[in-house]
């Protein structure tokens, strides 16, 4: 095995194959970031979501997908010019993986692609291990979504930050406040199978527990985007704070726990989850 990989396989509390699976998938993570580090990349895009709480700000749960945002928008932005990066960078450590764009139908503001390869393959490469191979036939292929937005809502703030590993090299964020806006918009915009995404309740509580600020304008220029049935005139943090309790109550939290529990290491953090809890704690936010 590469040292370097073994080095920032050590984090990891691996206790079964699901562990494996997710600090494997945040394994090419890390190292699709540092490919396009090597580009001009980040000088044009900015790095958000939960997978970017997860690496830059330690939020204690796994995340699937990598999700950018243009600094300034281009719709003549072209992601593949930035597959060659992320494809060598992933073969100088060994990993047979491929990048496959996502064909969509329609005009769209955002740029998709998947890096894709087998899981049972890297499994058992960096977690040799005799009793892996018994799970060939439940292992999915490895499937990393990660998307540009070519055209963002206006307001996003920026941070740049150093990772160290798997080498030193700097990524551009949006700063707390503009995550923190971004995953408000999806915790009251984003359904997912006609439900809300677990892993957005997750990442709330997070925000709030860090004492993070909203960045309103963000939050704003989201939902106008959305059509979100608001009213933008005198739009303040009290205002956002009655959209989320409203929205609090017809989340389905049996539903949204479920989404969630096979990305963090704890399910009796979501003993507690419902309403009650949500409402609570959103009295606690504040702005910029």
């Amino acid at each position: 095995m590469n040292n370097l990989i073994e080095q920032m396989l050590k984090k990891y509390d691996i206790k079964n194959t699901n562990d494996e699976i997710n600090a494997l998938k945040e394994l090419i993570q890390e190292l699709i970031l540092s490919g396009l580090s090597r580009s001009d990349f980040f000088s044009k895009v900015a790095f958000y979501g939960g997978t970017a709480l997860r690496i830059f700000y330690n939020l204690n749960r796994f995340s699937e997908d990598l999700d950018f945002a243009l600094i300034d928008q281009d719709e003549l932005f072209s992601l593949e010019k930035y597959f060659s990066y992320i494809e060598d960078e992933l073969k100088s450590f060994g990993l047979n993986l491929h990048i496959e764009t996502k064909d969509k139908h329609i005009s769209s503001n955002i740029k998709s692609a998947y890096v894709k390869g087998n899981t049972l393959e890297h499994i058992l490469k960096f977690f040799p291990d005799k009793n892996n191979d018994k799970f060939n036939k439940i292992l999915k292929d490895i499937k990393i979504k990660f998307e540009v937005d070519i055209n963002p809502p206006k307001g996003a703030r920026f941070k740049e930050h150093v990772k160290l590993e798997p080498y030193p090299h700097k990524v551009t964020l949006y700063d707390e406040s503009s995550l923190f806006a971004g995953k408000i918009h999806a915790v009251l915009c984003r359904n997912w199978k006609s439900r809300t995404k677990g892993r957005d309740l997750y990442d709330y509580i997070f925000f709030i527990a860090h004492n993070s600020p909203v960045n309103m304008e963000l939050v704003k220029n989201k939902l106008l985007f959305a059509n979100y049935d608001f009213n933008p005139d005198g739009f303040d943090i009290e205002q956002l704070k009655i959209l989320l309790k409203n929205k609090f109550k017809d989340i389905d939290f049996k539903e949204s726990k479920e989404d969630v529990i096979p990305f963090i290491y704890d399910v009796k953090e979501l003993n507690i989850w419902g309403y009650e809890l949500f409402s609570a704690i959103t009295d606690r936010l504040t702005s910029l």
